[in-house]
């Protein structure tokens, strides 16, 4: 009868803790749509979008004018398409902090953007994302962009 309630209780903790929590699947969600990203493969960044997904970007302009852009995600996918070889885009993350309620959740990721090896820019992602019946979805993304300030 030990033996039986010894092998239950490791069944049951291997089950609790081997299961990810919300933050980790949210986090997930953005750590594959960067891999789609990196490798081109738009499809792989699809899968953790929703059909309409919105997408917006914040900077300054060198006269100091504050601008938001409003983008078509077809877009960023078509850009990632059609990269040719010879070009390598990076975005390192820095970071991830993640917030959950329920079915909706925030991953906010600083991150520094280099191309073809060399430095570009740095800023901050901010994702919303949707819990859609089992599986984290991106139905918002704003980025901030910037060359200075940016972490050592």
């Amino acid at each position: 009868m030990q033996r039986f309630i010894f092998y239950l209780t490791v069944l049951l903790s291997t089950t609790i803790f081997g299961q990810e929590s919300a933050e980790q699947q949210a986090e997930q969600t953005i750590k594959t749509f960067f891999e789609g990203f990196h490798k081109g493969d738009t499809t792989l960044m699809k899968s953790v979008m929703m059909d309409k997904v919105l997408m917006q970007t914040v900077f300054k302009t060198k006269e100091g004018k504050d601008v938001l852009v409003t983008d078509e995600p077809g877009k960023l996918i078509s850009a990632v398409a059609n990269r040719t070889e010879d070009q390598k885009w990076e975005e390192k993350i820095l970071e991830y902090k993640v917030q959950v309620d329920g079915n909706m959740a925030n991953v906010w990721t600083p991150y520094e953007f280099w191309f073809n090896g060399e430095f570009s820019h740095c800023g901050v992602n901010s994702f919303q994302l949707f819990h859609d019946n089992g599986t984290w979805k991106i139905i918002y993304l704003i980025d901030t962009r910037r060359r200075t300030g940016c972490q050592d």
